[in-house]
């Protein structure tokens, strides 16, 4: 697996690998985060594209970051090739002007066994969803990972939790995909 990971490196040689595993949150058992500090992301996912135009905006400091990222369809979705450009405001702004799904939620880091998970509260039609997050350099190290005891399941390597098939559900779709918990 990781030879053909290093091959689709080289395919796209400005990349990096992005490996992260993502669980689905118990509402119930879920930490209570209602004053921690938390970045407030918006993503944009450009039509008829692989792309993600994202904001983020830090509560504590205000501090706004922006870019353009691609990731790369793999085999082995905890490890997808991923390019980033970091962009200004007037390149953000042009590029927000194409047609695309929206995506907003907050992303509050946790602490849990296994390290430090951002744990996402989305907002608008996606209302009622939260899923936690891990990112890890090591292969080996990140299957390894606990669940974190607030949550109820593994979605890594399910599409319907991944960013851009969110972007698309409206309200009762995101019903239909919470009570399917």
């Amino acid at each position: 697996m990781l030879r053909g990971l290093d091959e689709e490196l080289r395919a796209h040689k400005y990349s990096h690998v992005e490996r992260e595993r993502r669980f689905l949150v118990d509402p119930i058992r879920r930490p209570d985060l209602t004053a921690a500090p938390h970045l407030l992301i918006e993503d944009r996912y450009i039509d008829g594209s692989r792309m993600r135009l994202r904001r983020m905006t830090h509560s504590d400091t205000g501090r706004v970051v922006l870019k353009l990222s691609k990731k790369y369809d793999v085999a082995d979705v905890l490890a997808r090739p991923m390019v980033t450009a970091y962009l200004d405001e007037a390149e953000y702004a042009l590029l927000a002007e194409l047609p695309a799904r929206a995506l907003t939620k907050r992303r509050h880091p946790v602490d849990a066994p296994g390290g430090c998970f951002g744990f996402d509260r989305f907002e608008g039609s996606l209302a009622g969803l939260e899923l936690a997050e891990i990112e890890f350099d090591d292969p080996a190290i990140g299957t390894a990972i606990p669940a974190p005891a607030w949550t109820v399941r593994e979605v890594s390597y399910d599409p319907r939790f991944q960013g851009g098939a969110l972007a698309s559900l409206d309200h009762a779709a995101t019903r239909a995909l919470l009570a399917a918990r």
